[in-house]
């Protein structure tokens, strides 16, 4: 699994709530740390950039009715020939007005859930 294998793989864990998976592919994160009530859904991943053991996304998620994104490029380091999460830099992005619609409508953000 490289990096990015590795970044989808954890999305998709946040997606199912499995924070036992997510502590075990991450160095410092742990079950505790993690697991917590959301009312997050999950709505889509763009992945923007990936250079050697960094990878840089956008996933979008609705939370109390609103659309957001998070915005990260991610640090994977890799210890006994697996990779592992190491941290994030979080960038403070919005959605654009005129980016489609991350709910999948096929319309504009403006004119969908924006």
């Amino acid at each position: 699994m490289n990096p990015e294998e590795l970044m989808r793989s954890r999305y998709e864990a946040f997606v199912k709530e499995d924070w036992n998976y997510l502590a075990k592919t991450s160095i410092h994160q742990t079950v505790e740390d993690l697991s917590h009530p959301t009312s997050i859904e999950w709505l889509k991943l763009d992945v923007i950039d990936v250079i050697e053991d960094s990878v840089e996304f956008k996933a979008y998620y609705r939370e109390n009715g609103k659309i957001n994104v998070l915005h990260e490029k991610s640090k994977f380091v890799k210890i006994d020939n697996i990779w592992k999460y190491l941290d994030g830099e979080l960038f403070n992005t919005k959605i654009e007005r005129n980016e489609s619609c991350p709910c999948g409508s096929g319309k504009k953000f403006k004119k969908c859930c924006g």
